[in-house]
């Protein structure tokens, strides 16, 4: 992860001082925690620095505000998410879409992603945030999945990358929309057998927009 803001001048013929994983680690975790305690409005950097035992100075030193920093505290949770390589594409799918949900599930990660969601819909920088911090940086699963698919000769290759680029948004908005819909919209659970269902019904796309 870079740091959000320049460093401090480095003295001549010296390096700065390397940023502490564990330091960013404790300090997205206490982010998490205190927009589950207090909320957006009411989440502070100084009870954030607090909650991690670092200097709020620490904080500064690696975002900008709160608005940086709860994003990349939601990033993170995004990041565990792996596609496996299970032999076909509606098993990798299906496993790649139960652990979205599972992480969606938390309630760190429901607090703290419809916190920035709102927040978002009054700031075009946020929102900007989210998509490459997030959004951008996930299509990765989409990518690989589909890379895969073609290497097994269950999806043909794209015409051009143009063709590729906006199929693989397509496939993305469709996934996360529905699963984030049905797990922090509509409250319901996201089983094994709504996973399987869902994922017919992706596959069935799939093929109708290959064949287009």
């Amino acid at each position: 992860m870079q740091s959000r803001i320049p460093s401090s001048p480095c003295r001549p013929g010296r390096q700065g001082r390397p940023r502490s994983a564990a330091a960013d680690e404790a300090i997205l975790k206490a982010t998490r925690a205190a927009l589950v305690d207090l909320g957006w409005s009411k989440l502070t950097l100084g009870d954030v620095a607090t909650r991690a035992g670092v200097a709020k100075t620490t904080l500064y030193r690696r975002w900008a505000g709160k608005n940086e920093l709860v994003v990349d505290a939601v990033a993170v949770l995004f990041d565990e998410l792996e596609l496996p390589d299970l032999g076909s594409l509606a098993a990798d799918i299906e496993a790649v879409v139960l652990q979205f949900a599972a992480i969606l599930d938390r309630p760190e990660t429901k607090t703290a992603l419809m916190a920035v969601v709102a927040e978002s819909t009054r700031d075009a920088p946020l929102r900007e945030r989210i998509r490459t911090s997030i959004v951008d940086r996930q299509k990765r699963l989409v990518l690989e999945g589909r890379a895969r698919a073609e290497l097994r000769g269950e999806l043909p290759v794209p015409a051009d990358a143009e063709s590729a680029a906006r199929s693989a948004d397509l496939i993305f908005d469709v996934a996360a929309g529905a699963v984030v819909h049905r797990t922090l919209v509509s409250g319901e659970s996201v089983d094994a057998d709504w996973v399987r269902r869902f994922t017919l019904l992706l596959l069935g796309g799939l093929s109708a927009a290959s064949g287009d």
